[in-house]
């Protein structure tokens, strides 16, 4: 195994010495490294393998729902329509979202999980972000 690692930084020193590295899409810009911190170890590869599909798990498309409804209350409160039956459909609509999202933790197993919790507050705060 050590010949097969030796091998195989000869190449790339060579292929260095040869330029050829310096053609390559990206080449001078940083690296987007994923921060994978905040999600449970045993959950990143399936998390990972998601993502690179184009799926979201249901929780993370619970959250931004939820996030995309308090939006749309708060802009209600803003602009005076309190009480206006689109607020309460609204808050109703809230209401299911978060309880389905609670359901689904506590079947995950996900519900006491502080890293989990913190992973969801950072997506909270990413989601809050995007959309302003």
């Amino acid at each position: 195994m050590a010949n097969l690692s030796w091998l195989a930084e000869q190449r790339i020193q060579e292929a260095m010495r040869n330029g050829e590295f310096e053609n390559l899409p990206g080449h001078g810009k940083p690296l987007e490294l994923e921060d994978l911190s905040g999600v449970p170890e045993d959950l990143r590869m399936s998390f990972k393998i998601m993502k690179n599909a184009g799926i979201l798990p249901e929780e993370i498309i619970l959250r931004r729902e939820c996030v995309t409804l308090e939006g749309l209350l708060s802009a209600c409160r803003s602009s005076g329509d309190a009480g206006s039956s689109e607020m309460k459909s609204l808050r109703t609509k809230l209401t299911a979202k978060r309880m389905r999202l609670q359901d689904l933790l506590r079947e995950r197993g996900l519900e006491s999980s502080s890293v989990f919790t913190e992973y969801g507050e950072q997506v909270r705060q990413q989601l809050l972000n995007d959309e302003e």
